[in-house]
């Protein structure tokens, strides 16, 4: 087999494929739930090499992406990351992302797939005048996503590395199988686990891809690992409650209204700061809400969210849980009807079906994700 499509003709091979973003990705491999499962209980892996990575070095570094985000960058120490978001000058989401600090005046982003070009040019533009470098190398690193209760075991393993005293959302490079990466405690699950960049594995030729990935299912055979795909990672994530970009946040929505206040420093000069000042003057008319249903019904974008027979709001994003047996969704209602514990109705074609708001994550917290309780 060639080695520069070793990658994607396992993906043809052993998974269903989807268009996602300009890219050919596995939608699921042996399904989705199990899939799910395996991430909630053992470790699944995914190939998230779609994602937009940008390094920023140089004396301004820290001058330009304290402007174009809006959490503290000039908090970050060596090794560590946050998220964050890059707003517009009214305040809305361009988009969610991770920022590390690698080194002294040296940075690495993460996000969006489909926001690749936009953000780059974002940051570009806003950087016209000031002393550094912006190189996109979205092409030229790949990335997955190990996560689960037993990514750390995992991790260690093969990496010969004490990974777990990486902290969460920091940073730390090493090797697998001889390629040298860059491994940050970080996830869109709401598991515990790692995001793997392999740092010399362009598109056209993967050879240390392939290594790091066939390293990790080797060895995770040990610990019953799932390759995974975009299905189930939208589930978990959805489980978590944490936003899809496009879905759940958008240029329409504000940090505030999307319950994403915490990434927002209002100590610091940012792009959309004053708008977003004026916004938390007078309150938000709506808030990001969680909904679990009553029954097994599927929640879908769309759908209407009202209270005492009155429009309240929408369903941005639902799915069926593995773990609740039951529906579970993200919206928008009104601020006033935004009460945890508040019963509602969706109205399912044509029927209304109740729910309640509840604070995600939607699963026991106890019990799974990355706080949960040693057994």
């Amino acid at each position: 087999m060639p080695q520069a499509v070793q990658i994607q003709e396992y993906h043809e091979k052993n998974g269903n494929l989807a268009d996602y973003a300009g890219f050919n990705l596995p939608l699921w491999f042996k399904g989705i739930i199990p899939e799910a499962l395996a991430v909630r209980n053992t470790v699944g892996i995914f190939d998230v090499s779609h994602m937009g990575r940008v390094l920023v070095r140089g004396r301004d570094s820290l001058k330009l992406l304290d402007s174009v985000t809006t959490n503290n960058v000039a908090a970050l120490g060596n090794g560590m990351g946050q998220y964050s978001l890059f707003c517009n000058p009214e305040g809305g989401i361009k988009d969610d992302l991770l920022v590390f600090k690698l080194h002294p005046e040296e940075y690495l982003l993460v996000y969006n797939a489909g926001n690749r070009s936009k953000d780059y040019d974002w940051i570009t533009t806003h950087a016209k005048g000031l002393s550094l470098e912006i190189m996109d190398v979205s092409d030229q690193v790949a990335m997955f996503a190990l996560q689960g209760p037993k990514a750390v075991a995992l991790f260690q393993k093969v990496s010969g590395n004490q990974v777990s005293s990486i902290p969460r959302f920091g940073c730390a490079e090493t090797q697998i199988a001889g390629a040298k990466i860059l491994a940050t405690r970080t996830g869109y699950t709401g598991e515990d686990g790692f995001e793997i960049l392999v740092w010399d594995a362009p598109i056209g030729d993967p050879r240390n891809a392939w290594t790091v990935w066939n390293e990790l299912l080797n060895a995770g055979n040990q610990f019953s690992i799932e390759p995974c795909g975009l299905g189930a990672r939208d589930l978990l994530r959805l489980e978590a409650g944490l936003c899809l970009y496009g879905t759940d946040i958008d240029e329409n929505t504000n940090p505030l209204e999307a319950r994403l206040g915490f990434v927002v420093k209002f100590d610091k000069d940012f792009i959309g700061k004053d708008k977003l000042e004026e916004i938390k003057a007078k309150g938000t008319p709506r808030l990001r809400i969680g909904l679990v249903t009553e029954k097994r019904v599927i929640p879908r974008h769309g759908f209407t969210i009202s209270q005492n027979a009155k429009e309240s709001g929408s369903v941005t994003s639902g799915t069926l849980s593995p773990l609740l047996n039951t529906g579970v969704a993200l919206g928008y209602v009104k601020r006033e009807d935004a009460v945890e514990g508040r019963k509602v109705n969706l109205q399912v074609r044509g029927r209304l079906e109740a729910a309640t708001i509840v604070k995600p994550p939607f699963y026991n917290a106890a019990a799974y994700g990355y706080a949960r309780k040693a057994s």
